[in-house]
């Protein structure tokens, strides 16, 4: 059968040069910079640990790729910005991925790789989310005095008809409310949840977990929950009285809040009137809602501006004076938001398109893992340099999508990485810091 598929293209010229395009140019991969990912998996042994706590239950007479080389096939692919299964039936063929992942053949078909997702139950996602807490406690070096541990949910839209989507009236729209747990940079936990529930349902119970593990690597850590007004319960609050845990929570404001902070309130608009620019004064004060057992200590930050009256509330036992505890502490939860929003946008971990549940746990799960290897590869190798502080977008688009040539031969592969890289003194620079030793 004769092919008559067009193998040549020829576009306008360019200063009486002409300009052609054809697919012949060999094995080239635009993921040259798969090979730090497999860098810093050897340095974690992330998804070594992850094959090991799931356990492959497969007939292995039937299997051709191992659990370690699947499960790094899809958490690379998604650090690469490869978010659908669809992507691996071309992306298995690239030689720069097989070798990422330390095989020497065709990689798993996306029938495979959702065979895996599909045998995901309840027991893989309490596994994969204790890979995720000793790899934290792994990344220290030297003991901690002080973990603030931030708490937040967020929405996850769904567009089909998944197990466990619901209505939720605040997003207005079908979504999953996935609560998030990270510590600095460092996602502990990515637990889904229907929507139709309190945002702060099983908090408490992470929280517990969480504590028990920490202190048991850290008898005298001082651990902090930090979280938005969204978290705030009676329950959780006594809970963290009596395990010594500190807690700065948002506290949603009412009428009493408002009469107690009253007297801010009017010092700040007689400053703001003098002076006609914005006025943040603080204060604190005992307060206790109808559902809590004692009263507790209250921060009120009272912001008067051209603008009208901001009231902001939280509830704390932390030690300190209020402005700093309100400005430095509580603010500083705002960079949780940002984590989640790497997770949803650069790790797709809103890609929760199976129909049960489990196997989209286990896709928010490998969201997460994926985040965790580029958190990692900027943790050990980016300190100092101008993606220090990048996004993992930022870090993907400038250190892992490198266009490069691939030979591979019974001797060796050899990766021959664009001459018109711009950062190739930075590449260097992290091979290097990545060698172990």
């Amino acid at each position: 059968m004769t092919d008559c598929t067009q193998s040549e293209f020829d576009f306008p010229a360019v200063k009486r040069r002409r300009v052609q395009a054809s697919f012949d140019g060999g094995a080239i991969t635009s993921d040259g910079g798969a090979l730090l990912l497999r860098e810093v998996d050897r340095t974690l042994g992330l998804t070594a640990a992850v094959a090991r706590a799931l356990g492959d239950t497969r007939r292995r007479a039937s299997c051709t790729h191992d659990l370690t080389t699947l499960l790094r096939q899809r958490i690379f692919a998604l650090a690469l910005g490869y978010e659908d299964l669809n992507d691996h039936q071309q992306l298995r063929h690239d030689v720069a991925l097989q070798t990422a992942v330390d095989a020497q053949q065709l990689l798993g078909s996306q029938s495979t790789l959702c065979r895996l997702e599909n045998g995901a139950g309840r027991e893989s996602a309490i596994a994969l989310h204790e890979v995720l807490i000793e790899q934290f406690i792994a990344s220290f070096k030297h003991r901690p005095k002080k973990l603030v541990l931030d708490f937040d949910a967020t929405d996850d839209a769904v567009h089909g008809q998944q197990v466990g989507r619901s209505f939720h009236g605040y997003y207005d729209r079908y979504c999953f409310l996935p609560l998030y747990v990270t510590c600095r940079d460092q996602v502990l936990v990515s637990y889904l949840r229907p929507s139709r529930i309190d945002g702060a349902k099983h908090a408490w119970a992470i929280l517990s977990l969480l504590v028990k593990r920490l202190r048991q690597a850290w008898p005298k850590v001082r651990i902090v929950m930090r979280a938005d007004s969204g978290f705030c319960r009676h329950r959780m609050l006594r809970w963290c009285e009596r395990h010594d845990v500190g807690y700065i929570i948002g506290l949603a404001k009412n009428p009493r809040l408002e009469r107690q902070s009253a007297s801010l309130h009017e010092a700040a608009t007689v400053q703001f009137e003098a002076s006609g620019k914005k006025v943040r004064c603080f204060g604190e004060f005992a307060y206790a809602a109808n559902t809590w057992d004692r009263t507790r200590r209250v921060i009120a930050r009272i912001e008067v501006s051209a603008k009208g009256f901001n009231p902001r509330f939280v509830v704390s036992n932390v030690s300190g004076k209020a402005k700093p505890l309100y400005d430095k502490l509580h603010c500083a939860r705002g960079e949780m938001e940002n984590r989640i929003k790497e997770q949803q946008l650069d790790m797709f971990a809103d890609r929760t398109s199976c129909h049960h549940w489990w196997p989209n746990q286990l896709r928010l799960l490998l969201s997460t893992l994926a985040y965790t290897l580029v958190e990692a590869l900027q943790r050990l190798a980016l300190q100092g340099t101008p993606l220090a502080r990048a996004y993992v977008g930022t870090i993907r688009l400038k250190l892992l999508k490198i266009g490069a040539v691939v030979i591979r031969n019974t001797r060796r592969v050899r990766l021959m990485l664009s001459s018109q890289y711009p950062y190739q003194d930075l590449f260097a620079l992290v091979v290097a810091r990545l060698q172990p030793g």
